[in-house]
């Protein structure tokens, strides 16, 4: 742009209206977009920088990672391997079936050469000259015929001659030998004993379970089936990259019409497969976020993974785990491992029965137990025994339905929170150095002060819905479940949920929103999947409605808003028996050693007080209740506690929860609640909000 400069003189005043007004009538309209830097279309330049905006990754996504490498190098290996061992234990069958065929051969290799000696195929030109009464031409022809016949007599008279001799000679002097070579040159003549309309004599592998390639057409077909197409004069589906191998599988990389999400296919996941006429469970399309919404991957398997072998668990064998570190659990449709993370986080689990929760569980308790630093305590509510391998390594382990079972998984969770609180304490005292990343139990410290115990307490509660419906356990279930999710994880608290019915009765929205990591596993339907992996989750694509009952232990694994599809590592009870005693191995080594596995009689440590229980039961939004209305919520939640306390009148039951609290300075005082019954003593929230927490 030009700049205008304006010089205006004290002796002319009257001139400046009329020269502004000249200096914005002769301005042009300023640009507003920047100035374009591109160079000239057709030039050098700008196909080399077309060519470098899509081109294609130099190394292939095989050979990118490692474990993808190593994937397709073992696929390859085994690939061979197999399909010569497959040939060569059916050579015997191969080689009758060459025999079965030789004396057929032989007729037609015999026909064949009489043919050849013989000269046959100059016989319909010598009989048409003949037929003509061209003498000469007959005579020519006669002449070439037998200057080609009496050698091939000749040489065939010298070759049977020499093999009949030789054959008589090696018969007696190698008999082996001939018989060998006799069986060979039947089988090579068995060659051309080949039936017209005859089965191959190769037997052909058929793999059923193996899938044809994926091909751009497919997928636009498949796209288009589904209802993902371009409009009229608007661009359709395309490409980002070339189809290309991706592990046991293909990946497409593929920009949708403008203005269409990739969660838009991600919601017809199962239209997509039936649209492509392959098995649900080896078409997975997510979306690429990285680069914009419209990018969408889909990854199709070549081998169905549910009929695929199993695939070993990493800790089967040997190592060590570290429950502070990300725990190998199980792998994704393409093979790859995914690891879980517990430390400062939570974990539910849920599916339906059958949906492969004892295999989930049993992945995840055996991680935990190859770390002889972390603490296990195990409640499994149905009583099947499914996690009695690692009863020997854990310092507290219940199996029951119950109502004694119930309450031993109530008194494992008040002691969580006596745990957390003791730890919370101690570290509140530890100078800001220690704690760089923040007040919270870490290996560094558990090491530096081991007469603290600031290890991994694991508490796992199998079949928890048996606590969250009971009729006088489950509000004070979920209050201490709650609490201890909230609370207890920056302290080293893990607590596992498990349930086989993920509706809303069997898991408190309390529990399942304050959850961080979620596992869901085959539902029945969109609610219970947002139960279990939070709410929208079924409208942004993550559906575990879509995975099979026959496909256990496969679920959605999120953490935040994100989803990654997994099957848990299959580990049979044996091969668990034998991982737990080297779980003991390792811990009787560390002398970690404690509670049940050592015969010590375990005593849960309840720090719990009147104020907390009161906190647990007061209904939301209020800000005054009377004292006997209080009483009665407190004995429905602690029916061992207060109890008594219901059989007194009301002026009674008052008087006792007033005498509860004075210990911690907190009085109640006579409110008038119209809602209620008029006037009576009572509490308001404030009082018990500001008292500090039991410890």
């Amino acid at each position: 742009m030009t700049d205008t400069t304006v010089h205006l003189h004290k002796d002319a005043p009257d001139d400046l209206t009329q020269t502004v007004l000249d200096i914005i009538e002769s301005t042009e309209p300023r640009p507003v977009d920047p100035p374009h830097s591109a160079p000239e279309p057709g030039t050098w330049l700008a196909e080399t920088q077309a060519y470098l905006a899509e081109a294609p990754p130099v190394v292939p996504p095989a050979l990118r990672r490692w474990p993808a490498f190593t994937e397709t190098v073992r696929w390859a290996t085994s690939y061979y391997a197999h399909v010569a061992c497959f040939h060569a234990l059916r050579a015997p069958v191969y080689l009758g079936r060459l025999l079965a065929r030789s004396p057929r051969g032989t007729g037609r290799l015999l026909v064949h050469w009489v043919r050849w000696v013989a000269d046959t195929e100059a016989r319909p030109v010598e009989a048409k000259a003949a037929a003509s009464a061209d003498i000469e031409a007959w005579l020519s022809l006669s002449r070439e015929h037998s200057r080609r016949v009496r050698p091939r007599r000749i040489a065939s008279l010298a070759v049977a001659t020499a093999t009949g001799i030789t054959t008589l000679a090696a018969s007696f002097l190698a008999p082996g030998w001939t018989l060998g070579a006799a069986i060979t040159a039947a089988a090579l003549v068995g060659l051309a004993g080949k039936k017209r309309d005859g089965k191959p004599l190769v037997t052909r592998y058929v793999a059923t379970n193996v899938l044809r390639r994926l091909d751009s057409t497919e997928v636009i077909d498949a796209l288009a089936a589904i209802g993902i197409e371009g409009k009229k004069g608007r661009r359709g589906v395309e490409f980002a990259a070339e189809v290309m191998r991706d592990g046991p599988g293909w990946r497409a990389e593929v920009d949708l019409p403008p203005g269409v999400e990739a969660t838009a296919v991600l919601e017809k996941r199962a239209a997509l497969a039936a649209a492509m006429r392959r098995p649900i469970s080896t078409v997975w399309p997510e979306a690429d976020r990285t680069a914009h919404p419209g990018r969408l991957v889909l990854w199709v398997a070549q081998r169905d993974p549910a009929k695929a072998g199993r695939k070993l668990w990493p800790l089967m064998h040997e190592g060590q785990a570290d429950v502070y570190q990300p725990l190998p659990y199980g792998f994704d449709p393409r093979g790859n491992l995914i690891e879980i993370t517990l430390m400062y986080s939570n974990l539910l689990v849920g599916g339906i029965p059958g949906s492969g929760k004892t295999s989930c569980a049993l992945a995840i308790v055996l991680g935990c137990a190859l770390d002889p630093t972390a603490e296990l305590w195990i409640y499994e509510l149905k009583g099947s025994g499914d996690l009695d391998s690692v009863k020997p390594v854990c310092h507290r382990y219940v199996s029951g339905d119950e109502d004694d079972d119930l309450e031993a998984a109530l008194a494992g969770m008040r002691s969580g929170i006596a745990e957390y609180q003791r730890r919370a304490k101690f570290i509140k005292g530890l100078p800001a150095s220690e704690v760089p990343d923040g007040r919270r139990v870490t290996r560094a410290l558990a090491e530096k002060y081991p007469e603290q115990q600031l290890g991994p307490r694991v508490i796992v509660i199998d079949e928890v819905q048996e606590l969250f419906t009971h009729p006088d356990y489950k509000e004070e279930a979920a209050a201490l479940a709650t609490r201890l999710i909230k609370k207890g994880r920056a302290y080293g608290i893990i607590l596992i949920l498990l349930t086989q019915n993920p509706d809303a009765p069997s898991l408190p929205s309390s529990v399942s929103s304050s959850v961080g990591t979620r596992l869901c596993l085959a539902v029945m339907d969109w609610r219970a999947n947002n139960n279990v992996l939070g709410t929208g989750a079924y409208d942004r694509g993550m559906r575990a409605t879509d995975i099979s009952v026959d496909e256990q232990g496969t679920g959605i694994l999120a953490r935040g808003r994100e989803g990654t599809t997994v099957r848990a590592a299959f580990i049979k009870q044996t091969e668990a028996e034998d991982i737990a005693k080297r779980a003991l191995a390792l811990r009787t080594a560390a002398g970690t050693l404690s509670g049940q596995s050592v015969g010590a009689k375990v005593e849960e440590q309840d720090v719990e007080t009147v104020v907390d229980h009161l906190r647990a039961i007061w209904p939301d939004g209020v800000e005054a209740v009377h004292s006997h209305r209080l009483v009665e919520a407190l004995a429905r939640y602690r029916s061992d506690l207060y109890g008594p306390w219901t059989e007194m009148d009301a002026a009674g039951s008052s008087t006792a929860l007033s005498a509860a609290l004075k210990p911690f300075k907190i009085s109640t005082r006579q409110l008038t609640i119209r809602e209620c019954c008029g006037g009576a003593k009572g509490l308001r929230h404030v009082d018990i909000a500001e008292a500090p927490e039991g410890e």
